[in-house]
C-alpha cells in the first residue's frame, strides 16, 4: 500500500511538474502546449492557448487578454480549425512552430522561420506579441513574431504596412463572423509604398480612403491624429513603411478592430465596469465613404452632402435630385489639349485617389502636366519621408471631400472656354466692387446727414416723452413709438423672432440699416413698471462683451418696449436642443461659450460698479452673436446689491424651474451662489445638448443633474458627451467642465464655488478642481409637479421654459 501511494504521489508530482513547465510565458523545443494549457505573459496581460467557437465545436490557437471576458486578438489557424480538443503546439530545435491535430497532421506552422543562432524559445510578451527568439538573447531580434501576421486586431506596437526587406504586406482582415475567425470580406491596409494611404476594402472594392500621411495625420481624415489616449505614428525607412500607434498611458488596455460589418472602432478597457468602451470609430463620417460623389464631386459635412466642383455640373440632374450622386459630375466645357487648356486652383480638398508621384521638380510640376494631354490635375505636397513631391492625376478625379481645416490645394485642368468664363466673371466682380465703393460713399454721406437730422429730432422728442424717472439716466435713448412701429413693420408676425416670459420679441431696422431687437412687454406678463425700470436702468450701466447691449426703450401709454442690439444667431437653446444645429457646435465652440458665460457672470458679481444677481440664468437668456460669442440677456428680474452685501431673502420667488437653486426655490433665499447653480445647469445642458427639466432615462427618474451625478460616481461620465462634437483629445477638457458644473449645482450654497473660482478652474488646466458633493434637485419626482422639499410656499408649475413668479407667504 505505501508503495502504491508513493507511485501515485510520484505521478501526481510529474503532472504538476509538466503543468508548471507550461504555466509560464515561454515554451522550449522539448515541451508541448496542449488544449487546456496556456502561456501567460510576465505581467499577466496576455494569454496564449486554445479556444473554442462555433457549432460544431471548432478549436483555434490564439492570443487573448488575461482575466478579461474572452477577447481574442490573434489567431494562428484562423482558416483551418481543429475539429476536436486534441490540438497541441510544439517547436522544433530549429525554432519552427508546428500545430498538430489528433491525426498528427500539421494544421499550421511557421515554416520558413530563420533559425536562431542559439537555442530557440517561444515567448508571449506583455505587448501581446508571440515571438521566437534566442534563449540567451532578450533583444528584439526575433526569428519570428505574430505581430507580422495580423488578424482583425491592431495592438499598440503592431505595424500596418510594408516590410521592404521581405516585401511583406502587413494588413488587418475581418473575421467571417463572431463565431468564425476565418478570412472575412473586409481588409484594412496601407496602400503601395510609393504614396501610402490607409484604405478599407470589401473584396476588391474600396469603401474608405484616408489620404496620404502629412506628418501629423492622414490628410483625408481627422480620427487618427494625436489625442489624449494614443499617439499615431507613420514610419518610413529603409526597412519598412508602416502605420502604428503607442499609448500615452502604458497601463491602458486598447485595441483597434476591423469588424465583420466593416467598421474600425478603437476600444479601451474600463476596469470598474468590466467592459470595452468605444472611444472613436475611424470611419464614422458620411463623407468618408469612397467615391460617394462620383467623379469631380466633392462631399461636404452639411446638406446637401455632394456638390460639383466649380466648372462642373451633374451628369444626371435627375439622379442628383433623388440623392443619388454616384454618377458624379461632368465638365461644362470639354478639354481640347491643342486649344489652350490651363489650370484652376481649388483648395480645402482631400487629395483624390489614384495619384501618381512624378520625378519632375516641384517648380516644373504644372508645366510638365500641361504638356501631357491625359494629365487631369497636379499638386505639390510633402510626402512623408520623401520631402516635397510632384503629384499628378492621369484619370478623372474621384473621392474628393471638402476639408475646411487641413485641406489641400490642387490644380485641375480646365478648357480654354472655362478659363475665359472665369476671367470674365473676375472682371465683372471688379467692376461691381468699384460701383459698390462709389455708391457706398455717396450713401454714407447721405446717411450721416439723415442720422444727424434723426438725432436732432429724437433729442427734441426725448424731452417731451421721458417719464417715470427714466429721464434721469442720460446714457439711454428713448425711442418714439412711431419709430418702433416703422422699424418692426407695425409688429408684423414676419418680424417676430421669439417669445419670452414677459412678451414677444421682434426684429427691426432703424434708418441707416441698423438692426435691432424689440421686446414688447405683455400687459399680463407679470413684469410691471418696477421690473421694466429695473432692466432699463440696470443694463444701461453695464458694458461687457458677454452682456447684451441695450440701445434704449420706448413708453407709449400702457406699452413698454426695450430696444436691444440684434444678435442673428438667437439664443443658445435654439442650437443645443436642435438635433441638426447641435452638430454645428464642436467642443472648442462649446467650451468658448461656457467660458464666455462665466466671464459675463464674473463681471456682474464682482467687476461691475454694482454687484448684480441675475436670478433668471438659463439657456434661452444666453444670446449668440455672429461669431457665436455668448451674451447674457433679460435683466428684468435682476437685483442690485450694495457694498459687501452678497445675499438676500424675498417673498417673491421668481425664476425658471430646472435652473433655480434649492435654497431659492424653497425659502426665497438668493445670492451670487444662486446664479452659480443656474450656471452649472447651463454648462451641463451645453455639454449634453439635453434639457435638465423633463430629462428622461428608461432606467431611473433622475433629471439631467441626477443622471450626471450617477455617471460621475460610476466614472462613466464620457457617456454624457457626443463623439461627433467631442474628439478624444477634448475629453480631458470636457471632463473638467462636467466636474466644475457638478461643483456649481451642489446642494449647499456654501459648498458651491464663486464664479471667479469657476473662471480660474476653466482657464487654468493645471489648477486643482475639488471633488463635488451631492447636487440639489437631482430627482425628478413627478412629470406634473416638482417636489421642492419642505418649502412653505404654494408652487404652480409650467412645463415650458418661461420665467415664473411665485408668491411665498411667510
Amino acid at each position: 500500500m505505501p508503495r502504491q501511494l508513493c507511485a501515485f504521489l510520484l505521478q501526481l508530482l510529474m503532472v504538476f511538474a509538466i503543468q508548471a513547465a507550461v504555466a509560464t510565458d515561454t515554451l522550449s523545443p522539448n515541451q508541448n502546449l496542449s488544449d487546456g494549457q496556456t502561456l501567460i505573459s510576465a505581467n499577466n496581460i496576455f494569454e496564449l492557448g486554445f479556444f473554442h467557437l462555433g457549432h460544431p465545436r471548432n478549436t483555434y490557437l490564439g492570443i487573448w487578454y488575461f482575466r478579461i471576458p474572452l477577447t481574442v486578438v490573434w489567431v494562428a489557424n484562423r482558416n483551418k480549425p481543429i475539429r476536436d480538443s486534441s490540438g497541441h503546439l510544439s517547436m522544433t530545435d530549429s525554432g519552427v512552430l508546428l500545430l498538430f491535430n489528433s491525426s498528427m497532421d500539421i494544421v499550421w506552422s511557421t515554416n520558413g522561420t530563420v533559425a536562431p543562432k542559439n537555442r530557440p524559445v517561444l515567448q508571449i510578451l506583455d505587448s501581446g506579441n508571440l515571438v521566437v527568439r534566442n534563449q540567451e538573447d532578450d533583444k528584439n531580434d526575433y526569428a519570428w513574431q505574430s505581430f507580422d501576421y495580423i488578424s482583425d486586431t491592431l495592438l499598440p506596437g503592431m505595424r500596418l504596412g510594408w516590410n521592404l526587406r521581405t516585401q511583406t504586406n502587413m494588413f488587418m482582415r475581418s473575421w467571417r463572423s463572431g463565431e468564425d475567425p476565418s478570412d472575412g470580406d473586409h481588409i484594412y491596409n496601407l496602400g503601395p509604398p510609393e504614396l501610402p494611404q490607409l484604405t478599407l476594402s470589401n473584396g476588391s472594392n474600396k469603401e474608405y480612403r484616408w489620404g496620404p500621411f502629412d506628418g501629423y495625420k492622414f490628410s483625408g481624415g481627422s480620427e487618427l491624429r494625436p489625442n489624449t489616449v494614443f499617439k499615431p505614428m507613420y514610419v518610413a525607412g529603409s526597412d519598412g513603411i508602416y502605420f502604428t500607434y503607442e499609448l500615452l498611458d502604458e497601463k491602458t488596455l486598447s485595441r483597434l478592430v476591423l469588424t465583420q460589418s466593416g467598421n474600425v472602432p478603437f476600444f479601451t478597457w474600463r476596469n470598474h465596469s468590466r467592459e470595452w468602451v468605444i472611444r472613436v470609430i475611424v470611419n464614422r463620417y458620411y463623407c468618408d465613404r469612397y467615391a460617394m460623389c462620383g467623379t469631380y464631386g466633392s462631399c461636404y459635412a452639411d446638406d446637401p452632402f455632394c456638390r460639383c466642383l466649380r466648372g462642373f455640373t451633374p451628369r444626371s440632374p435627375q439622379d442628383w435630385q433623388l440623392i443619388d450622386w454616384s454618377g458624379g459630375c461632368g465638365r461644362k466645357y470639354e478639354l481640347n489639349c491643342r486649344d489652350g487648356d490651363g489650370f484652376v486652383k481649388y483648395d480645402q480638398l482631400k487629395f483624390p485617389d489614384n495619384a501618381v508621384v512624378w520625378e519632375s521638380t516641384v517648380e516644373k510640376c504644372g508645366e510638365e502636366c500641361l504638356k501631357k494631354c491625359d494629365c487631369m490635375a497636379y499638386a505639390t505636397a510633402n510626402v512623408y519621408g520623401n520631402g516635397s513631391r510632384c503629384l499628378v492625376w492621369l484619370t478623372d478625379l474621384v473621392d474628393l471631400r471638402n476639408l475646411p481645416v487641413g485641406g489641400e490645394e490642387i490644380y485641375i485642368r480646365m478648357a480654354r472656354a472655362e478659363l475665359e468664363s472665369l476671367a470674365a466673371a473676375k472682371r465683372k466682380r471688379r467692376v461691381i466692387r468699384c460701383v459698390i465703393v462709389i455708391t457706398s460713399s455717396v450713401l454714407a454721406i447721405i446717411l450721416v446727414v439723415l442720422v444727424l437730422c434723426y438725432l436732432w429730432q429724437l433729442n427734441r422728442q426725448t424731452g417731451e416723452t421721458r417719464t417715470n424717472n427714466i429721464e434721469e439716466d442720460q446714457e439711454l435713448h428713448l425711442f418714439p413709438f412711431k419709430c418702433i412701429l416703422a422699424a418692426t413693420n407695425n409688429f408684423s408676425l414676419h418680424n417676430k423672432i421669439g417669445q419670452g416670459g414677459f412678451g414677444p420679441v421682434y426684429k427691426g431696422e432703424l434708418p441707416g440699416a441698423q438692426e435691432i431687437a424689440v421686446k414688447r412687454l405683455s400687459q399680463d406678463s407679470g413684469q410691471g413698471l418696477r421690473e421694466f425700470k429695473n432692466e432699463v436702468i440696470l443694463i444701461a450701466k453695464l458694458q461687457h462683451r458677454n452682456l447684451v447691449r441695450i440701445l434704449g426703450c420706448c413708453i407709449h401709454g400702457d406699452e413698454k418696449m426695450l430696444v436691444y442690439e440684434y444678435l442673428p444667431n438667437k439664443s443658445l437653446d435654439s442650437f443645443i436642443f436642435d438635433p441638426e444645429k447641435n452638430k454645428l457646435l464642436p467642443w472648442s465652440k462649446r467650451f468658448s461659450i461656457i467660458l464666455g458665460i462665466a466671464r459675463g457672470l464674473l463681471y456682474l458679481h464682482q467687476d461691475s460698479r454694482l454687484r448684480i444677481i441675475h436670478r433668471d440664468m438659463k439657456t434661452s437668456n444666453i444670446l449668440l452673436d455672429n461669431d457665436m460669442n455668448p451674451k447674457i440677456s433679460d435683466f428684468g428680474l435682476a437685483r442690485i446689491f450694495g457694498g459687501e452685501q452678497t445675499e438676500e431673502k424675498t417673498k417673491r420667488v421668481i425664476g425658471t424651474y430646472g435652473y433655480m437653486s434649492p435654497e431659492y426655490a424653497m425659502s426665497g433665499h438668493f445670492s451670487v451662489k444662486s446664479d452659480v447653480f443656474s450656471y452649472g445647469v447651463i454648462v451641463l445642458e451645453t455639454i449634453t445638448g439635453t434639457k435638465n427639466w423633463g430629462f428622461y432615462h428608461p432606467d431611473h427618474d433622475y433629471n439631467l443633474i441626477g443622471h450626471t451625478w450617477k455617471l460621475w460616481n460610476d466614472k462613466n461620465y464620457c457617456e454624457l458627451v457626443d463623439i461627433e462634437t467631442v474628439y478624444p483629445e477634448d475629453s480631458v477638457s470636457a471632463e473638467r467642465c462636467i466636474q466644475v458644473a457638478l461643483l456649481c449645482v451642489q446642494q449647499r450654497h456654501e459648498d458651491r464655488p464663486t464664479i471667479s473660482s469657476v473662471v480660474s478652474m476653466l482657464n487654468n488646466p493645471s489648477a486643482a478642481v475639488p471633488q463635488p458633493k451631492q447636487p440639489g434637485f437631482f430627482v425628478e419626482i413627478s412629470q406634473n409637479k416638482p417636489d421642492f422639499g419642505s418649502g412653505s410656499g404654494s408652487v404652480s408649475y409650467s412645463k415650458n421654459d418661461m420665467t415664473i413668479t411665485v408668491e411665498d407667504g411667510r
